[in-house]
C-alpha cells in the first residue's frame, strides 16, 4: 500500500524547503524514524525522519529542488498492501511502474540491474558523466560510495565533467549549481544589499589588556575555550544598553523603529556549507566564561548541523570575525532585519605611540557596518568607542 508523506510544517513561518541531500534512494527499505532527507529552509538545515517503515517507491524531487510545505516529499510502500515496490527498483523506472510492481517480485527477482550507490556518489557521477556500472563499490554489499567515484575521477577514468571551453583561450570553465546553503546566503545577502543603505565606521583598539587578562583567566577557566570573541560580546552589551538604536530593527510597513529590550547576539560561524549565524539568546545574563561556553557550543553545533531552528533565529545584533588572516579591515553586510554588525579582525603586534614613546601593542581593527536609515554616523562612532573603552578595561566586564 502506497503511503504519501508530505513535507510537514517545520514551524517558524517556513513555507517551503530545499532538498539538499537524500539519505535514501528508490528501492531502499527504511524503518520508522530513519532519516530520509536533509532539507534547507530559510532558517536552518533540518533532517526529516520517516513516519513509517517500508520501501521507498518515489522521491518528491531531486537534490536542489524546492518543495512547498504540504507537497509530496516521498512515497513509501508499507507492509500489508499488494503494491510494494521491489527492494532494488531500477532508477529509470517511472514512479507508476514502481508502485504497481508485484509484491512477489521482492523474493523472486533476479539481482538488480540498478547499481546501488549513495546519493552523493550518484549525483557526482551524473554531473561528471560517469557510468556507475563501470565503478566497483567498496561500501556494504558492494554499494558505491562517494570515495569510489572520486577515486575514478582522480584516476582520469570516465567521461569529462560538465565543463565548457572558454572561447579564445586554453582554459575551461565549470558550472556549479547555486543551491543549498550557498543559495540561501546569496538570497539573504542580495536582500540586505538592496534594502539597507550601508555605511561602515572603522576604528582600532588596543587589545593588550584583553590579551593579558585572557592569559591569566585561562588558568582558572576549567577547560572553557575562552576566545577573544567572548570578550567582544561582553564589551558590546553595556554599549547596546546605552545606544538602543543599535539593538533594533526597522518595521518599514508600520513606519516604526523597533527597539529590542532583549540582547540576543548572533556570532557568524564558518561551516563547510557556508556562513551560519547561531544566536546567543539572553547574552546579557551570561558572564564571560558562560559566554565563551555558549559560543563554543553554538559554533560546534553549527558545524555539525545539530542546532535547532530557535538557535539560528531571533538575533538582535551580530558579530563576525575575519580570523587569523583578517587583513586591515572589512565591510561586513548588515544581517537584515538587524541594523548593525561588528567585524573583528586579527590581533597583531603593532608599533604605536604611548606617552611619546614607540612601543609594541596587541592591536586590532573593528569594522562597524550600520543601517543609515536608523543610525547616524555620530551615534555609530560613539557606540564603537564605548565598546573600545570596555575592551581596553576588561576588568570591568
Amino acid at each position: 500500500m502506497a503511503f504519501t508523506f508530505k513535507l510537514p510544517d517545520i514551524g517558524e513561518g517556513v513555507a517551503e524547503a530545499e532538498i539538499t541531500r537524500w539519505l535514501v534512494a528508490v528501492g531502499d527499505t527504511v524503518v520508522e524514524d530513519q532519516p530520509l532527507v536533509e532539507v534547507l529552509t530559510d532558517k536552518a538545515t533540518v533532517e526529516i525522519p520517516s513516519p513509517k517503515a517500508g520501501v521507498i517507491a518515489r522521491l518528491g524531487g531531486v537534490e536542489g529542488a524546492i518543495v512547498p510545505v504540504g507537497n509530496m516529499l516521498v512515497e513509501i510502500e508499507v507492509a500489508g498492501g499488494a503494491a510494494a515496490a521491489p527492494a532494488a527498483a531500477p532508477a529509470h523506472i517511472a514512479p507508476a511502474a514502481v508502485a504497481s510492481a508485484p509484491q512477489a517480485a521482492v523474493a523472486t527477482a533476479a539481482p538488480p540491474a540498478r547499481m546501488e550507490a549513495v546519493p552523493a556518489a550518484r549525483q557526482l557521477a551524473k554531473e561528471r558523466g560517469l557510468d556507475l556500472g563501470a565503478i566497483t563499490g567498496t561500501g556494504p554489499n558492494g554499494r558505491i560510495t562517494l570515495a569510489d567515484v572520486k577515486a575514478v575521477l582522480e584516476a582520469g577514468e570516465g567521461a569529462p565533467g560538465p565543463r565548457t571551453t572558454v572561447p579564445g583561450g586554453d582554459g575551461v570553465e565549470e558550472r556549479v549549481p547555486l543551491r543549498g546553503m550557498r543559495r540561501k546566503i546569496a538570497e539573504h545577502m542580495t536582500l540586505a544589499s538592496r534594502t539597507v543603505p550601508h555605511y561602515t565606521f572603522v576604528a582600532e583598539v588596543d587589545m593588550s589588556a584583553v590579551v593579558a587578562h585572557r592569559k591569566a583567566a585561562l588558568a582558572r577557566a576549567g577547560g572553557v575555550k575562552l576566545t577573544y570573541v567572548a570578550y567582544v560580546v561582553a564589551a558590546l552589551l553595556p554599549a547596546l544598553r546605552k545606544y538602543p538604536l543599535l539593538n533594533a530593527s526597522l518595521d518599514e510597513a508600520a513606519g516604526e523603529i523597533v527597539l529590542k529590550k532583549h540582547y540576543d547576539i548572533g556570532v557568524a560561524t564558518a561551516t563547510e556549507d557556508g556562513l551560519m549565524v547561531p544566536v546567543i539568546h539572553g547574552a546579557d545574563r551570561l558572564g564571560l566564561f558562560a559566554l565563551a561556553q555558549e559560543i563554543d557550543r553554538l559554533a560546534t553545533g553549527a558545524r555539525d548541523k545539530k542546532l535547532a531552528i530557535s538557535e539560528l533565529t531571533g538575533g538582535t545584533f551580530t558579530v563576525t570575525t575575519t580570523g587569523a588572516k583578517g587583513g586591515l579591515l572589512a565591510t561586513p553586510i548588515v544581517h537584515h532585519p538587524q541594523v548593525a554588525i561588528l567585524g573583528v579582525h586579527a590581533i597583531v603586534p603593532r608599533a604605536v605611540v604611548r606617552d611619546g614613546q614607540i612601543v609594541a601593542r596587541d592591536m586590532t581593527n573593528l569594522s562597524l557596518s550600520l543601517d543609515h536609515r536608523v543610525i547616524d554616523g555620530q551615534v555609530g562612532a560613539d557606540f564603537l568607542y564605548d565598546v573600545i573603552v570596555n575592551l581596553e578595561h576588561p576588568e570591568t566586564l
